[in-house]
């Protein structure tokens, strides 16, 4: 029996591939968009039984595709993740259309389905971020988090919970992400900046209430995220939304501090205007109210900030 991960090449889906590899999974059907970006280093030393570009994978849904009747499970991790995309049309098709039609393929072969909504869904965070709360009532302010909150709110109006889990991913970072371009993490930027300047640029507050750096945000590992996407899709009867985050807030001055620590450097900080084109569309503060994902997982721990930090900069960024 067969787990399709689309997205398998990407920021967290490589990291499940291999956590899914570390628990002897390998019957694993990737599905990505390589071309020629450099995503193909994250499947390197991976075991997994065959890839597919996911144009050729849409054809072969449509066809006697060799691997249906034999599909355990559907982690959906492949979507359009730029929180500073602007082709709504594109994000609709990427995050909305393509999510459909993986839930459609896992629920016709009886086969569980995980998928990766986002923290972006809360919007300002001027009502909570609490995942029990009524998703209706959510107010994205960019077209990311809107992008995803239509295939959450798609599959709550339909009633399809019991047959879906989705996670709203808070700022996620580590390994496997170097890809991402100018999507990649503070972590990583931070560090780059650390080893080529001796400093960190962070940006400036545009809000009296906040102090320059004092942006909060809830920072998980990647490793941890996969590690809790391979235990509740083993889960019996589960669904719904759940947050994956820590349900603790550092702020940006924390994470700098971190990776001062981690590299053995002298903390310094250079704060940067708030670019205008996020001015109205930058989250202030994100904290995941934990409760739901940890009455499903509840000897879940999640690695702290200092120590996920370390693990990253020397285990990884400093080889």
């Amino acid at each position: 029996m067969y787990t399709i991960l689309t997205g398998g090449a990407g920021f967290i889906g490589a990291n499940i591939l291999r956590e899914l590899n570390s628990r002897g999974v390998e019957d694993i059907i990737v599905v990505d968009n390589l071309e020629s970006s450099q995503k193909w280093q994250n499947l390197v030393g991976c075991r997994f039984e065959n890839y597919f570009n996911k144009q050729e994978f849409h054809s072969l849904i449509n066809e006697d595709f060799h691997y249906f009747g034999k599909i355990k499970s559907v982690i959906h991790m492949g979507a359009c993740s730029a929180t500073t995309e602007e082709n709504m049309d594109y994000l609709m098709h990427n995050n909305l259309h393509y999510s459909q039609l993986m839930f459609n393929l896992a629920n016709e072969h009886g086969a569980s389905f995980l998928y990766a909504s986002s923290a972006a869904t809360y919007g300002d965070g001027s009502q909570g971020f609490d995942d029990r709360q009524d998703i209706h009532k959510l107010r994205p302010i960019n077209r990311y988090g809107y992008s995803k909150q239509l295939f959450d709110a798609w599959l709550d109006k339909n009633n399809f919970w019991a047959k879906a889990i989705g996670l709203k991913f808070f700022n996620v970072f580590g390994p496997l992400e170097a890809h991402k371009g100018s999507m990649v993490s503070m972590a990583y930027r931070g560090y780059q900046q650390i080893m080529q300047t001796g400093k960190i640029k962070l940006f400036a507050s545009d809000q009296p209430n906040y102090q320059d750096g004092e942006q909060k945000r809830d920072f998980v590992y990647v490793k941890d995220c996969a590690k809790a996407v391979c235990e509740l899709i083993e889960q019996k009867n589960v669904g719904g939304l759940y947050n994956m985050g820590t349900g603790v807030a550092h702020s940006w001055n924390d994470m700098a501090q971190a990776l001062f620590l981690a590299t053995g450097k002298k903390m310094s900080v250079k704060y940067i205007p708030m670019p205008e084109n996020l001015k109205g569309s930058y989250q202030y503060y994100t904290k995941a109210e934990m409760g739901k994902l940890l009455s499903v997982l509840p000897n879940f721990e999640f690695t702290s900030l200092n120590d996920a930090v370390k693990d990253y900069v020397q285990g990884w960024l400093g080889k």
